[in-house]
């Protein structure tokens, strides 16, 4: 019998939107990535109103909603400060939770006591009509460090579950929407892929079409949510990307370096080099470069190299992409916006596509080859650094001017493909062209610009392209949403428009020979770099961490980078698959065989398990070969380890660790938000219990085993510890994920001289990569964004969001002090002098987001009782005090 399928109208149809709170505190609601969470939702809730959709007393503003969401208005004076939408009773919750009663080995009898009031379960949130808008509850261990360190999985606590059978069987939403990357739903215990109706997410998301904002730049955990939770993902874009520029001291410098080029061979010279030595002192760039005393007589030679080393750390920190502010879904960047972008897209050479970078372009023009200039900038050659930032400025200008040919009076870009048809047609009035005639660079190759320039117009074309709101009215619509690969859209532009369902690669398919060639670069660098810092000699074994999300952007060079410190080559079959390896010869390798310990991160994990299984048999056949143990470290350690623990050579060579299937992060970095922590051997404890799950490919389907010895003595041989950074959007101190794997300071404890490990990162977010020890990394980090007036003025831009990125930032610098001691004091000084000290500052962190800026001033507090910040009494007396303030404006607003 055939039934009729009455189609939902508009104004009927209910529509559930989740925003996410983590870490768990009131100052946190909303948290997504790059995304100002609830302008956005103010945004789409309007153009859905206009559609026909039913938001019935949907407030005038975003922040009047975020009132509305974050304040109880019964609440008294303690009860929780988030808006109740629905109070379940206890024998509600078990009729509508079938699977309630497994989640008491856990959390006991319901209610427990999260997102609970001793009687009721709580779902936090507000209704609008048909629309609700609901705060996810949180994983709910946070706060309990034993917990976190014994949890090799857990389950939901009832507080979570009451959220969805509440969304799905009493709200009856058509159409969940998870609004920006990411919470906690998909990440719940159960198998990996092909979830069953034992596995959480299963039973959580229950039959609601699951709706996912996510961030086009992360496709990793995106396929983790299409896995685990059948999500229909829709890319947003990141903020726009502009220089860090230079700002107080560094611009001084900048002013004097230039006084210095004109001057140079003037009686002048020397002075000002003193001037340049003492303003960089104080801008604390001599942890950075050598730097002599002040007042000492130097020959011109060197006078020219210092200058020529502060000047290329200058411009690195001037020309490093920051993404400004936050991101409103449906507001994409004006063309002026997208500059910086389009010069970061027209700097890498794209030799698959013919088209070749600008500043290789330039540097052509006037005899020069860019890889050499990079070479000769970085060891601070004077004339060099300067023809560098003159082909930096010249870029920047031709890019300039060519958007500003693209676009009307009010800044927007016009019809694209017509304005390039007719710029293109001009050869000499082509606006790149007539910028450049007046520079140094006018004869550079007119061919290669016009090559190059269509595909900038096509980027910008889709740069400003806006189809994020589009798409989520098709997908609520049950309409098919386009798909589109993840990534970085300088790397790859096929990212944009955004608005697709996200598609990550064939995962058989990496690393690429492109990879491989950028891996060895980086391998050889950081070798060498070693070299230099462990008088001359290699490291006997390097500890690594693969990331999904990294792989993915790059087409494996992470892991391309470990196959080429093992010395091995991956082969591909005729259908590019990459499924096994062969050692290269230690004569062509011209050095020994470095060790590895490899940590893969859960998300790695669940997409690349052909690639663990690759990893594994190389490393096990390094072992096997027959060579010189000092010419094979991999082979010397594991003869050690099969003694010392009475085992076969090939399991003594397990170097493959990730945790637990079904189970992600170390959870190092949940205790430091939460400051529930002990000590650092606390958190030790916690990346071995968790990280020691090895893959063995002499097991198939076993999953993962834990081999905690083996873990240990690997990481007992380390020399050095090492990660990349690959996308100008993230980087060390942006998210929690990166000091939640550095096992730096748990190396120095399990190493039996007790030496500190040397920390690297490779930075390969330009064309001209970089090997850096991790401290220089935070350092720029630090002067870059948390220190830069152009990124937390821009932060501050978005309001309530911005204070928590600004509070963010320094929670994470905490944390990299707790995992690796790499954080100097003048961090934390000039941050107190940034944000304490200054009067205006204060009150204006205090105003907008009161919570947020009480976790600053404890995070303060916390960094000097810790012993990783020291500073004058008077200081912390001043945070005390206002810790005490801020705690009593709190308790006001919510009374």
């Amino acid at each position: 019998m055939w039934h009729l399928v009455v189609p939902i109208s508009l104004e009927d149809k209910k529509l559930a939107i989740t925003v996410f709170s983590f870490p768990p505190d009131k100052r946190n609601v909303g948290t997504a990535a790059y995304l100002n969470v609830f302008s956005s939702i103010f945004s789409v809730l309007k153009e859905l109103q206009g559609d026909g959709y039913n938001v019935e007393g949907l407030p005038e503003t975003s922040e009047a909603l975020i009132e509305d969401i974050l304040h109880d208005k019964e609440a008294q004076f303690s009860s929780p400060n988030l808006n109740v939408a629905y109070k379940m009773n206890v024998r509600e919750y078990q009729a509508l939770t079938p699977y309630s009663t497994a989640l008491e080995e856990n959390w006991g009898k319901p209610p427990g006591n999260l997102n609970a009031d001793g009687e009721n379960l709580l779902v936090y949130g507000k209704q609008y009509g048909n629309v609700f808008i609901g705060v996810q509850p949180t994983f709910g261990y946070e706060g309990d460090p034993m917990r976190l360190l014994f949890s090799k999985s857990a389950s939901p606590h009832h507080g979570f579950a009451a959220y969805y059978s509440f969304v799905e069987k009493i709200f009856k939403a058509d159409v969940v929407l998870h609004f920006g990357t990411h919470g906690s739903l998909e990440f719940m215990p159960g198998k990996q892929v092909g979830m069953s109706d034992v596995c959480y997410p299963d039973s959580l998301i229950g039959n609601i079409p699951n709706v996912y904002y996510y961030a086009a730049n992360n496709p990793s955990e995106a396929t983790i949510a299409k896995r685990r939770s059948y999500a229909n993902t829709i890319s947003y874009l990141t903020p726009p990307a502009e220089n860090a520029g230079l700002y107080k001291g560094l611009k001084q410098l900048s002013e004097l370096i230039s006084s210095y080029q004109s001057l140079k061979d003037t009686g002048r010279g020397q002075q000002i080099v003193s001037s340049i030595i003492s303003t960089a002192k104080q801008c604390n760039l001599d942890k950075d470069v050598d730097l002599p005393e002040e007042g000492v007589e130097l020959p011109t030679k060197d006078r020219d190299l210092v200058v020529g080393k502060v000047y290329n750390k200058i411009m690195e920190i001037e020309s490093r992409l920051l993404p400004c502010g936050l991101h409103v879904i449906g507001e994409p960047p004006t063309a002026m916006e997208a500059v910086a972008t389009l010069v970061n897209i027209a700097a890498l050479d794209r030799v698959e596509e013919g088209i070749s970078s600008l500043p290789s372009i330039l540097a052509e023009s006037v005899g020069r080859n860019i890889e050499e200039i990079y070479r000769s900038s970085d060891k601070g050659v004077l004339k060099d650094v300067e023809l560098l930032r003159q082909i930096t400025e010249a870029s920047r200008g031709a890019i300039t001017s060519f958007v500003e040919r693209t676009t009307n009076s009010k800044g927007q870009v016009v019809d694209v493909s017509n304005k390039l048809t007719s710029i293109l047609g001009f050869g000499i009035n082509e606006p790149w062209i007539q910028y450049l005639s007046d520079t140094k660079f006018y004869r550079g190759d007119k061919e290669k610009l016009r090559v190059l320039f269509e595909y900038l117009g096509e980027c910008l074309r889709l740069i400003v392209a806006d189809n994020e709101v589009g798409s989520l009215k098709q997908a609520l619509e049950g309409k098919f949403v386009e798909p589109g690969p993840g990534g970085d859209p300088i790397r790859n532009p096929k990212v944009l428009p955004t608005g697709k369902n996200i598609h990550a690669l064939d995962p058989q398919s990496i690393p690429t020979t492109a990879a491989m060639e950028s891996a060895k670069i980086v391998v050889e660098r950081l070798l060498e770099r070693q070299k230099i810092d462990n008088g001359g000699k290699y490291p006997e074994t390097v500890a690594l961490v693969l990331w999904g999300t990294d792989n993915i952007k790059t087409y494996g060079e992470s892991l391309a980078q470990v196959l080429w410190m093992i010395g091995v080559n991956p082969i591909a079959d005729n259908l590019g698959r990459v499924n096994r390896v062969e050692p290269v010869s230690l004569e062509e390798l011209g050095r020994p065989r470095v060790d590895v310990v490899v940590n893969c991160s859960g998300v790695f994990r669940d997409l690349f398990i052909n690639q663990m299984n690759l990893l594994d048999r190389a490393v096990k056949m390094v072992a096997e070969l027959d060579e010189p143990a000092e010419l094979n470290y991999v082979r010397k350690h594991a003869i050690e380890q099969a003694e010392t623990l009475g085992i076969e050579v090939r399991e003594a060579a397990t170097r493959i660790f990730s945790n637990a299937s079904g189970s992600y992060s170390s959870n190092i970095n949940l205790a430091v938000e939460n400051s529930s922590w002990n000590d650092e051997k606390q958190l030790q404890d916690m990346y071995l219990s968790r990280k020691s799950f090895a893959f063995d490919s002499d097991a198939p389907g076993a999953g993962m085993s834990e081999k905690r010895q083996v873990f240990e003595m690997a990481l007992s041989t380390a020399d050095a510890t090492f990660q990349n950074l690959d996308s100008s959007e993230i980087s060390l101190t942006d998210v929690s994920h990166y000091f939640d794997s550095d096992p730096t300071n748990l190396v120095q404890n399990l190493r039996k001289d007790g030496k500190k490990p040397s920390a690297y990162i490779a930075d390969t977010t330009t064309a001209n990569a970089q090997v850096r020890t991790l401290s220089e990394t935070v350092r720029l980090d630090a002067r870059t964004k948390l220190l830069n007036p152009k990124w937390y003025e821009g932060m501050l831009s978005s309001g309530y969001e911005g204070v928590r990125e600004i509070e963010k930032r320094l929670t994470n610098t905490v944390g990299w002090s707790a995992t690796s001691g790499q954080v100097d004091n003048w961090v934390y000084e000039e941050a107190n002098t940034t944000f304490i000290q200054d009067e205006d500052m204060l009150k204006k962190l205090m105003s907008t987001n009161p919570n947020s800026f009480r976790k600053l001033v404890q995070t303060f507090l916390e960094a000097n009782g810790r012993g990783y910040w020291e500073t004058e009494e008077e200081n912390i007396e001043k945070l005390r005090q206002l810790y005490q303030e801020v705690e009593d404006k709190i308790e006001g607003i919510d009374r």
